[in-house]
């Protein structure tokens, strides 16, 4: 995530961000597996581990920490990332959380190998849902999507400061 592009072991490179990630893939039916142990069963569950990844980085501190509305972005995009592998990737199957110089690090596993929606849509058109993967590639400061034969990580950088 520090603007070079990683290459995995096998020798694939990750698509470089949302716009790559809505390449062209064939559709495919959702694969739902068993709980994954340290993986969290739900959305509410990832919002608790990444507040308590941020209590932990700032407990002791001088400084307050992030403010309120960082802090709330940090736990829409957990629940947009972590809601959208459940409903639509075929099931949770890794999340991370890591404090670096540029922020809060999340990466999200699923199941699928699909990419997510990147449409623009229009509320006329569209009243309800649709809009995780916007809210998401807004609010975070660098999104990119790593395609595995199993499934794919999306990693999220929301700034803190």
């Amino acid at each position: 995530m520090n603007g070079e592009r990683e290459v995995l072991e096998d020798g694939r490179r990750p698509a470089r961000g949302p716009d790559e990630a809505a390449g062209s893939h064939a559709p495919e039916k959702p694969v739902r597996r068993g709980r994954t142990p340290g993986v969290p069963r739900n959305a509410a569950a990832a919002r608790d581990a990444v507040v308590r990844r941020l209590r932990e980085r700032f407990r002791g501190r001088r400084e307050e920490g992030p403010a309120e509305v960082v802090v709330g972005d940090a736990l829409l995009v957990t629940s947009e990332l972590v809601t959208n592998a459940v409903r639509h990737g075929g099931g949770l199957t890794g999340f991370t959380t890591e404090i670096t110089d540029e922020g809060l690090l999340l990466t999200v596993s699923d199941a699928s190998t699909r990419p997510p929606v990147t449409a623009e849509r229009d509320p006329a058109v569209v009243p309800v849902g649709g809009y995780g993967w916007l809210l998401v590639r807004r609010l975070a400061k660098r999104v990119s999507v790593t395609y595995l034969p199993d499934g794919k990580h999306i990693a999220a950088l929301i700034p803190l400061a």
